[in-house]
């Protein structure tokens, strides 16, 4: 497995969208379509996906009242900007559902707040290790899709055709 895309089932999702790309602190953009959109970081890995309630008929997704959006589901990020973080969701939120502390498993950084939907999530901060090799790579370096697809498809045609 490469990636998971978990999606949650919200009742607004051009506000849900918002509300996440405030506290990962993005540029505002508009969902794809008003009852989904996908939450990418800078790389375009796919961080959260947004499901209007009762569209499409997924089995879990079809009615908020059936249970209690959330339980059994941590939403876990980490930042590489705790601090701004922290500043962002207390922008967003009356009070934190959990303090900033040191989470003693992790042992970094961490705080938790409620989003619109009632969902519970952690911020945590990047261990040690991990903000070191995030220090090492190139700043400004990002992958660009459409470039690099296109790279690989011109150095494709340079190469000559085997005839069999």
């Amino acid at each position: 497995m490469k990636r998971m895309w978990t999606i949650i089932g919200v009742h607004d999702v051009p506000r849900s969208f918002q509300w996440y790309q405030s506290l990962f602190g993005q540029a505002s953009t508009a969902p794809a379509h008003s009852d989904f959109g996908q939450l990418l970081d800078s790389d375009g890995t796919v961080l959260l996906c947004l499901h209007e309630w009762a569209v499409e008929n997924h089995p879990s997704l079809m009615n908020p009242e059936d249970g209690t959006p959330g339980n059994g589901l941590l939403l876990f990020f980490r930042v590489d900007d705790y601090g701004a973080a922290l500043r962002r969701a207390r922008a967003l939120v009356p009070q934190l559902a959990e303090e900033p502390h040191v989470n003693p498993n992790t042992r970094t950084k961490e705080f938790s707040l409620l989003d619109p939907d009632g969902y519970y999530v952690t911020i945590s901060a990047l261990s040690r290790t991990e903000r070191a090799a995030v220090a090492k790579q190139r700043p400004n370096k990002r992958l660009q899709p459409a470039k690099a697809h296109a790279g690989v498809r011109q150095s494709a045609a340079k190469r000559p055709r085997l005839r069999g």
